[in-house]
Parts: C-alpha cells; structure tokens; sequence
C-alpha cells in the first residue's frame, strides 16, 4: 500500500510541476521568439516553452519511478524536432499554415 501512496504522490508532483511549466495559454502568447518577429512565431514559442520545461525538469528532484527521466527525454526530443522543423522551413521556404492549425489534422 505505501508503494502505491509513493506513486501518487510522485504523479501529483510531476503532474504539478508540468502545470507550472505550461501554466496557461498567456505563457506561450508571452514567450519572445528567439528569431524576428514574423519568422515561425508559433514554432519559436513552442521552442522556448520546451526549452523552459527541459530547465525545470533539470531542477526537479528525485526520479520520480522513471517518469521525470523519461520526460527529460521526450522533452529533447522534441526540441530537436522542432528545431529540425525550423531548419526544414528556413530551407525550402516559409510554412504558410504556421499562424493556422499547422498539422493538427495530421497527428
């Protein structure tokens, strides 16, 4: 039974945590892209709130039974991802749905 408590409480925590990192919609509105204003806007926020998430992830302690590491991960593998997405538009010209619902439609 204590080990199922101790799952709880390490769900809640890192539940918690990711709120704070997310928080609302008005973090990632507030985010300043990295690039020009203009140039990718939602992909540069999305970079920076990875980025912001991959920080806290750093700082937050003990595993987590795996989980936290295993966010740590998917965390960087996302920023390749859209860092590589970034380079693919900068190169072959820009993505016109960028400011729309992007490839929500293909996930």
């Amino acid at each position: 039974m204590q080990a199922h408590w101790l799952w709880k409480a390490s769900t809640l925590t890192l539940a918690g945590a990711l709120a704070l990192v997310v928080g609302t919609n008005d973090n990632l509105a507030n985010a300043k892209p990295a690039a020009p204003e203009g140039d990718q806007p939602h992909m540069q926020a999305a970079l920076a709130a990875l980025e912001t998430a991959q920080t806290q992830l750093e700082k937050a302690t003990s595993d987590k039974g795996g989980h936290r590491v295993k966010a740590k991960q998917l965390v960087k593998d996302a920023i390749v991802q859209v860092k590589k997405g970034i380079e693919f538009d900068d190169e072959h010209g820009k993505d016109k749905k960028d400011a729309g619902s992007d490839e929500a439609g293909a996930l």
